[in-house]
């Protein structure tokens, strides 16, 4: 018998090759059950990828949404704060102009209240007496100088308040800045929010989940707006009682010169009128010791007269007892007719010792009341002097009722502007 060709090699049983078969089938059936897992693995993970993607970036977008409107609100007080801020620094530069407009005002008053003191200082003699006018302008002039250094003072405060410090200058600086920055902020998440997948300027960035130096929490964010607007308010606060004081300030430090002004116009009224009293009375006075010293000078004209008229009655009686001295022998007798004149003689020698008395006596009496009457027309022009002076001094504190005439006249108020130069405030937005 012939040999076949057989082909070199292990050659399996029918078994083994059934059981490859068989290993095969379920090798196919696992790998595709595996595949068949794994797609729907990854379906789902696509699905929800695209869901949680879908979600992330809507959250994202809501979450923009959101931190703009409170941006936006932080903005809003910034600025409503902001514009009080101007509001409140227009004020207190009004009220500091006002301040100085009544420092102002107390430069007549001082003068006024100054000349008349100096006015006053010409009396002379006995007109030159400390009376309550002199009071009352002392008085004057002190509360004015008190005055102004009052208002200087509040006028200083304003200034420092305005300028310089933690006050509206600087709250006023913060505010801008942080305004600013809210207004940046909301242009760059606005236009992260308008931002989508399809904005041709999107792209992948190195490194973009890094934290960037000086980055805050949201707590410190909103912690240092609420700073900035409670610093302005208590800047505003401190301004507005600074303003209510330099109100109440000036009112009261008005009333007090006007009531001192009443009070030295009157004195001065009264003491127009005493003067005016005296120079009456002295006149009176003057014209009556006038006409006593006319009466006394005829008096003594009528005196001297009769002085004179007494010679020639006591020469006779002279002459005739010396010639009766010449009878002779028993007829140099001493009858009633020698004692009548001897009798007459000493009369007559009483008379004219009586008369030259009187004389005498009007004489002095009339030289007293000449110098009385010099010294009356001095205290006279002295008191017309002073009167004129109280006068002149009346005239001149007519330019108060004047000055305080024309303060109650409404001024036109200028518009005012702040440290920047600007009415309001502006912000430039990115």
């Amino acid at each position: 018998m012939s040999t076949l060709p057989a082909k070199p090699g292990l050659r399996h049983t029918v078994s083994e090759w059934h059981s490859n078969n068989h290993q095969l089938s379920a090798i196919a059936q696992h790998e595709r059950h595996i595949s068949n897992a794994v797609r729907q693995e990854g379906r789902s993970l696509r699905n929800e990828s695209n869901c949680k993607t879908t979600w992330d970036e809507s959250n994202t977008s809501r979450r923009l949404s959101d931190r703009i409107w409170d941006v936006a609100r932080w903005k809003e007080a910034l600025e409503g704060c902001a514009q009080k801020v101007d509001e409140e620094m227009e004020a207190l530069t009004l009220a500091k102009e006002q301040t100085e407009q009544a420092l102002a005002a107390t430069v007549i008053p001082l003068e006024v209240s100054t000349e008349c003191l100096t006015l006053r200082e010409g009396r002379c003699g006995n007109e030159l007496v400390a009376d309550p006018v002199d009071e009352q302008l002392k008085k004057e002039v002190e509360l004015i100088e008190n005055v102004q250094q009052i208002l200087q003072q509040h006028i200083d405060k304003a200034f420092e308040q305005l300028w310089y410090g933690i006050v509206l200058q600087e709250a006023r600086h913060q505010l801008t800045a942080d305004l600013q920055n809210k207004m940046d902020a909301l242009d760059v998440d606005m236009s992260c929010l308008s931002l989508t997948i399809k904005s041709p300027h999107i792209s992948l960035k190195t490194n973009p989940t890094r934290i960037p130096p000086g980055s805050s929490t949201p707590q410190e964010w909103v912690q240092f707006s609420q700073y900035n607007v409670a610093r302005a308010q208590e800047a505003m606060q401190v301004s507005q009682q600074m303003r209510e004081d330099m109100s109440l300030s000036r009112a009261q430090l008005q009333n007090d010169l006007e009531t001192q002004q009443r009070a030295t116009e009157f004195a001065l009224r009264k003491r127009h009128h005493h003067e005016e009293q005296a120079c009456d009375e002295l006149e009176w006075q003057i014209r009556n010791t006038e006409d006593e010293m006319a009466e006394m000078e005829a008096d003594i004209h009528g005196l001297d007269a009769d002085l004179q008229a007494k010679t020639a009655p006591l020469k006779l009686a002279h002459t005739r007892l010396e010639n009766r001295t010449n009878r002779p022998g028993m007829d140099l007798c001493r009858d009633e007719v020698q004692h009548g004149l001897v009798d007459e003689v000493h009369q007559l020698e009483d008379t004219v010792m009586a008369l030259k008395q009187k004389l005498s006596e009007a004489q002095h009496s009339l030289q007293k009341m000449k110098l009385h009457h010099g010294h009356m027309l001095k205290d006279l022009s002295r008191k017309q002097e002073a009167l004129s002076l109280e006068q002149r001094s009346m005239n001149t504190r007519t330019r108060l009722s004047s000055t305080s005439g024309a303060d109650k006249t409404p001024v036109p108020l200028v518009p005012l502007t702040n440290s920047s130069g600007r009415s309001n405030l502006q912000l430039l937005a990115q």
